[in-house]
């Protein structure tokens, strides 16, 4: 007869779970039968005893059953999306949505909100006036059926268990577990119904993982995961030891992902974006090869097919382009029709300046996203408000020459106040007097 603290006892002694324990431990948390605290000695268990690529399985199977899977049965192709780790200025989904969805893929794409020192998916939209992210299972697959994509939150039928022992893990220390996180991310990832799913893992000083070690860590264990339930899985390891694309914050990425759907965008945005979609539209078999995917995301980029799919996708969430267009007009003093042939440079905001000459050697990114959230553009509580207009605007790179003086960062507020967060800005950036080397941007591939 299983009880709770023979599980627990089973797996603080380094001894591996059956499927059969596992569903019924978590089953029982789920309905309220096993308490938040045994729950929470399991976690602590796993957290210190790790857990094998089988028991990883079950668990988010189990995790995954406690709630609701959506079904697609009268859509002719194929269901796919992709999920990002996190990272200062991450904002590929916002592009890649629309993108795939153009290309004949269906993407329910399940997002989050801001973690730590990231930024969240769902933070980004809602600078858009009106924009729902809380919609109903029934209107995502309604949304997806008629558009193609939807990006919103998770609904409460969608992997109960994993938000009740995530909020036990967020104060037991046992965050950082990557047994547990991989149960988290495809338990409600795979809730989606999907035939494919593609992983932005990343590392470095804005990202969860630190080291290139531990994403590939990550990397695996996520895909090892979806290949034992059944889902095709892929990851590229990324690195975030700077911003990705120009801008962080909310409102502004909003604004420079649209500017990238016009057809200019970021290097390094267009390149993990792009890169990320041809995992799936080649796995799709919709393209030959990553070449002939690029070529085809080039061309429904300049036809106007992906801006368009994007701005269709915002009314059907509710969120009014038009408004947003005014609000950052009024907020940057740009012009902002969601028609007009291109929106301009944003105009204003405070600059801060490089303090010494020399090559630009590293970015603390972690530190410019909390510069961020000090200015309200991320919470520091749950319960906190954001700022949807704060950000700032990288204007160096790693390996970047600067002269003494030289704007390196500008900062978006809605006050004048920058005395707390020009210090953390300038001290992220440090600066060598000999040349320095670009970091490379994607640095292996996990199938």
């Amino acid at each position: 007869m299983l009880t709770p603290s023979l599980v627990i006892a089973k797996k603080r002694d380094g001894g591996e779970l059956t499927r059969e324990e596992v569903e019924w431990f978590i089953s029982r948390f789920a309905s309220g039968e096993i308490p938040d605290y045994q729950m929470s000695a399991l976690a602590m268990a796993i957290y210190i005893r790790g857990m094998s690529t089988e028991e990883i399985a079950a668990l988010t199977d189990a995790m995954l059953a406690s709630g609701v899977t959506l079904a697609w049965p009268t859509l002719k192709g194929k269901i796919v999306d992709k999920h990002s780790t996190g990272g200062i200025g991450d904002k590929t989904s916002l592009i890649l949505a629309p993108l795939l969805a153009t290309c004949g893929l269906y993407v329910p794409m399940i997002s989050g909100r801001g973690l730590g020192a990231t930024g969240g998916t769902l933070d980004k939209l809602e600078s858009i006036p009106g924009f729902r992210t809380n919609l109903s299972l029934t209107e995502i697959q309604e949304i997806t059926a008629r558009v193609g994509c939807v990006i919103t939150g998770a609904s409460a039928d969608i992997a109960p268990a994993d938000r009740k022992l995530y909020a036990l893990r967020d104060v037991t220390a046992t965050v950082p577990s990557i047994p547990l996180i991989t149960a988290s991310i495809m338990s409600k990832k795979l809730a989606a119904g999907l035939d494919r799913l593609v992983l932005d893992v990343k590392y470095g000083s804005g990202a969860f993982m630190k080291s290139l070690d531990d994403a590939r860590a990550l990397a695996r264990s996520l895909v090892d995961t979806g290949k034992r339930m059944n889902v095709t899985t892929t990851a590229l390891l990324t690195d975030m030891n700077q911003p990705l694309g120009s801008f962080a914050g909310n409102a502004v990425e909003v604004w420079e992902c649209i500017e990238a759907m016009r057809g200019r965008c970021a290097t390094d945005l267009w390149q993990v974006t792009a890169e990320l979609g041809a995992e799936l539209v080649v796995g799709a078999g919709i393209a030959a090869d990553l070449e002939s995917a690029l070529e085809l995301f080039a061309e429904k980029v300049s036809s106007g097919a992906v801006l368009m799919k994007f701005f269709e996708m915002v009314a059907e969430q509710g969120g009014d382009i038009d408004a947003f267009g005014e609000l950052m007009e009024a907020k940057f003093g740009i012009g902002g029709e969601s028609d007009s042939e291109h929106w301009p440079t944003l105009q204003g905001g405070h600059v801060i300046e490089a303090r010494s000459a020399g090559f630009v050697q590293s970015i603390h990114t972690e530190k410019l996203g909390l510069a961020i959230i000090e200015k309200g553009g991320g919470r520091k509580v749950q319960t906190d408000r954001l700022d949807h207009w704060t950000g700032i605007e990288m204007l160096c790179r790693i390996g970047d020459e600067v002269r003494e003086g030289q704007p390196i960062v500008r900062v978006f507020s809605s006050d004048d106040q920058l005395i707390r967060v020009a210090p953390m800005i300038q001290h992220a950036i440090t600066f060598s007097h000999e040349p320095v080397e670009s970091p490379p941007l994607i640095v292996e591939r996990v199938e």
